[in-house]
């Protein structure tokens, strides 16, 4: 053995065996094991058997990464998102990008790469309309522009087209490892896995994560068909112990698993979840109630348990977070609750453009080639219902719920009829605008780690030179502000603590208003990016103009973690101290918490909800409760063989 081995956890040593021996790896962990200190070990020590060799290391999100570099810092290692790396190894070949477009959109089999046209799409489709093909948030193949859906399908085509390709990657990367592999999509492990068979060279894949925790849809889940003791399989290492919850939290969860991995306290002294050399109990509750509302919960939990919502971790850092989370499914069950709920509809629940979408399909389904370029959204809309009646009408006119929004939105529709079409069709609305998560530096920038929209990040820009301020980070502020008078002349220090604080005060204003002030007081000018936004997207803008910014301040709170709410998917990979997590399904199909207890839900349907609620409920490191809406005998049955009967709690009885 390697001498600089010895001191390495035993998985990481059975890694390392496989290593000598040229096999792909896995690591599987539960929640909690520290699969991530793993991955840093395997990493540190591969940079000390080999000086030269890069290194690619990919994950989900662009906050992973960030944790990876700031964990390990080389100039061999790479550490970059799936989706970012794809993209690097294969823009340069221009020509291979635009022949594979072509022939994915003229194969009937794929329906992600769509381009409208009526016939089969020939060889010279972008000669004249691009010069090359851009991977952006957005997609408009036409024009060259592929997004991240499309990136994947394009990028599987490719490297199993051209094998060449996986030899220029596997000669440039000796090692390549995928943290979270569970939420990468199948597309990304046929390429490790199936297409780089195709070249003779030769490097080692790693995988890394907990099949357990495989939340979201588009990925693969696990990679049980691709595993095995061969040279060419995926050889598997499990890493059992729990180094985060407490006791009673750690037989929950192995209760909640579906696979074969049962999890245990850490050896470890010094682990977080262990006192005194002894691991934490916890504690675990099932909470219920014929009262919907959470408060109620809140107020429980709070006299008899001293929980506390509201406060943070103690110490000065700008990363201080909530301690305590309440968990819900959607982001649309957190936005009342956090006072955030105007902004979500505008983003999520506009039906004047689901009208304007409706109208589109009917376009393109009825081969109408008439040029609307020139004509006002309710031009469009006299033109298509012009002598319709009867169903004919129906099929060009709002739904039931689309009507209900237009008449209690009258003024807005009217605004909408007159935008032209040309330019409320191209208008993109979607949540993941609103919510998506941040970026985590000015680096990012370049990065497709978030959706957010250019009003978004302006108005983002604005709050966090108000609360840089507030929190009297002056310098971090003086980097932030667009405030370029030279500040060395003490008038010029008054002039900007002036327009700084009067700026602190205007939550009662609207978004306009403050967008306005804010450039007016050189604190965040106006720039191309929201300019451009503003111009192209009239329709929107002029709906959250006229939100207050105090609304604004609210969901800019919520997002940075200083709210006690979060949704179940949005914490994967976090921790607090405790946690309460709701069981409202949201009107989501895709989930059902009843039936999960029962054991009644359909196959897919229950693995999707008892992984969200495995996820949620090893978040907690301290605490955990959970509460269930009026829930039937049979779930309260089943919550006490979960959690105990003297924890299974009905609140209207006390």
């Amino acid at each position: 053995m390697v001498e600089s081995r010895r001191n390495l956890e035993p998985e990481v040593q059975q890694i390392f065996q496989l290593i000598d021996q040229g096999r792909n790896f896995l690591l599987s962990g539960g929640a909690g094991s520290g699969k991530t200190y793993s991955l840093v070990s395997v990493i540190n020590q591969v940079i000390t058997e080999n000086p030269t060799a890069q290194i690619a290391c990919m994950t989900y999100t662009n906050a992973a990464v960030k944790e990876i570099e700031e964990r390990v810092n080389h100039k061999n290692l790479n550490v970059t998102t799936i989706h970012d790396f794809l993209w690097d190894n294969i823009k340069h070949f221009q020509k291979e990008l635009k022949q594979a477009i072509i022939s994915l959109a003229n194969d009937e089999n794929v329906k992600k790469i769509s381009i409208e046209e009526k016939n089969q799409i020939h060889d010279h489709f972008f000669e004249h309309l691009c010069d090359g093909i851009q991977y952006k948030e957005f997609v408009r193949i036409r024009e060259g522009i592929i997004s991240h859906d499309e990136l994947l399908i394009i990028a599987n085509y490719l490297f199993s087209k051209y094998p060449k390709l996986c030899s220029i990657v596997k000669d440039k990367y000796k090692f390549i490892f995928i943290d979270e592999y569970q939420d990468t999509s199948e597309y990304v492990i046929e390429i490790f896995l199936n297409h780089f068979k195709k070249s003779n060279k030769k490097n080692i894949i790693g995988f890394f994560g907990d099949a357990m925790q495989s939340i979201y849809d588009d990925g693969i889940g696990n990679l049980d068909k691709y595993k095995g003791d061969g040279d060419d399989t995926v050889n598997e290492v499990f890493k059992i112990q729990n180094r985060r919850s407490p006791l009673l939290v750690i037989e929950l969860a192995n209760k909640l698993r579906s696979d074969s991995i049962q999890q245990e306290p850490s050896t470890d002294q010094n682990a977080p979840n262990m006192m005194d050399g002894v691991v934490k109990q916890g504690t675990v509750l099932f909470l219920h109630s014929n009262v919907e509302n959470t408060e109620l919960v809140k107020v429980f939990l709070k006299e008899n348990y001293d929980w506390d919502f509201d406060k943070k971790n103690e110490g000065n850092d700008s990363e201080d977070k909530i301690k305590t989370k309440e968990l819900n499914l959607t982001h649309n069950l957190i936005a009342e609750k956090a006072e955030f709920k105007n902004l979500m509809d505008i983003y999520d629940k506009d039906h004047i453009l689901s009208f304007r979408d409706r109208l589109k399909k009917y376009i393109k389904d009825n081969d109408i080639t008439t040029n609307f370029s020139e004509c006002t959204f309710g031009q469009v809309i006299d033109y298509l219902q012009h002598r319709k009646t009867g169903r004919e009408l129906k099929a060009v006119s709002p739904t039931d719920t689309m009507q209900a929004f237009i008449n209690n939105h009258q003024a807005l529709y009217d605004d909408a009829k007159s935008i032209m079409y040309s330019k409320l069709s191209r208008i993109y609305v979607d949540k993941d605008q609103l919510i998506d998560d941040k970026k985590q530096n000015e680096d990012d920038e370049n990065k497709k780690g978030s959706k957010r929209d250019n009003l978004i990040k302006h108005l983002y820009k604005i709050q966090a030179n108000i609360s840089l301020y507030q929190n009297k980070k002056y310098n971090e502020f003086l980097r932030a502000t667009d405030f370029r008078i030279n500040i060395k002349y003490i008038k010029h220090k008054k002039m900007l603590k002036e327009n700084i604080e009067n700026l602190v005060n205007v939550a009662d204003k609207t978004i306009e208003e403050v967008i306005n002030f804010a450039d007016e007081k050189g604190i965040c000018l106006k720039d191309d990016k929201f300019n451009s936004f503003k111009e192209k997207n009239e329709y929107l803008y002029n709906r959250v103009k006229a939100v207050k910014f105090s609304e604004f301040q609210k969901l800019y709170n919520y997002l940075e973690g200083n709210t006690p709410f979060s949704t179940q998917h949005k914490t994967k990979g976090a921790e607090f101290d405790n946690v309460l997590v709701v069981l409202d399904n949201g009107g989501w199909n895709n989930y059902n918490f009843e039936k999960m207890f029962l054991g009644t839900a359909s196959e897919s349907v229950m693995n999707r909800t008892q992984k969200i609620f495995y996820v949620c409920c090893t978040r907690a490191k301290e605490n955990l409760s959970v509460f269930f809406h009026n829930p039937d005998d049979q779930v309260i049955e089943k919550a006490k063989e979960w959690f105990g009967n003297d924890n299974v709690i009905n609140l209207d009885v006390l």
